[in-house]
């Protein structure tokens, strides 16, 4: 599923559709465009154009004006488990393409004309595609933003110690609780734990100060790093998630379990 590095990704390449304006939008798929009616983002969009690409977490939206010039409503992109973002230049041809998110995986088929879920048609010819083949991504207007945490990438150091570092929840449940901090998935918890040496298991209230101010560090280092070599499945520790391996920086043993109701790996020297 995508993480804040995939959705990071797909924000960047969403600005390549900025500031071209919209002709028309084929949103006839009422289940990726949830709660609205075929037509009602072609509606309010049409004659427009997007104006910025933001994202909070895992959540990305467009800011927009109508074909009047006044602000427009805001548009909501997500991802859903494997959705990528797709945009051509003016000529409309695949040569010119830009992708982001999660990365194309080598054994998938021959993409289909109905994996894209969502199309906006620009008048220089080009298009911005939402591609899904799970059909479990999202286009809505004005989403809901205020159920999310401050972003994990921006959020302040007192801003970490005071939405972390409390409560008896284990401090990768609490990572993980997109109301506390938005944008970190399974397994960029376990990136980060595993650079920060910490037993996911440990109880946020009992961490320190030092401790808290030490995970925000680790958790920013590992997200940018994501970032910059192209997702999560990039970090030092994610290629040993599995049965018989051990910890690529003491040669312990690796450790499953669940913590969170989420599959967990640590290092059974380290992180004891």
């Amino acid at each position: 599923m995508p993480e804040l590095p995939e959705v990071e990704s797909a924000r960047q390449v969403l600005e390549k559709a900025l500031d071209r304006t919209i002709t028309d939008v084929d949103d006839t798929d009422e289940y990726v465009c949830r709660p609205h009616k075929p037509g009602e983002i072609a509606k309010a969009l049409v004659g427009g154009r997007l104006t910025a690409a933001k994202r909070l977490g895992k959540t990305m939206w467009c800011e927009t004006v109508t074909a009047d010039g006044e602000p427009g409503p805001n548009l909501g992109v997500h991802l859903g488990m494997g959705g990528r973002i797709r945009i051509t230049g003016p000529d409309g041809s695949r040569d010119s393409e830009y992708a982001g998110g999660l990365p194309k995986k080598s054994t998938e088929e021959k993409q289909k004309p109905e994996w894209d879920r969502v199309t906006f048609f620009f008048d220089d010819g080009g298009t911005f595609k939402l591609f899904d083949k799970r059909r479990l991504g999202r286009v809505r207007l004005e989403p809901d933003l205020d159920v999310l945490g401050p972003d994990a990438y921006e959020i302040t150091r007192e801003e970490f110690r005071e939405r972390i570092g409390k409560g008896t929840a284990p401090i990768k449940a609490r990572l993980l609780d997109q109301g506390a901090i938005a944008g970190v998935g399974n397994l960029l918890a376990d990136e980060t734990l595993w650079e920060a040496k910490l037993d996911p298991h440990t109880p946020s209230g009992e961490l320190s100060t030092e401790q808290l101010d030490e995970l925000r560090r680790v958790l920013r280092h590992a997200t940018r790093e994501a970032i910059k070599h192209g997702g999560v499945h990039t970090g030092e520790v994610i290629p040993h998630r599995k049965k018989d391996e051990t910890c690529p920086r003491c040669g312990a043993p690796m450790e499953k379990g669940t913590v969170g109701s989420r599959t967990t790996w640590w290092c059974s020297a380290e992180q004891a």
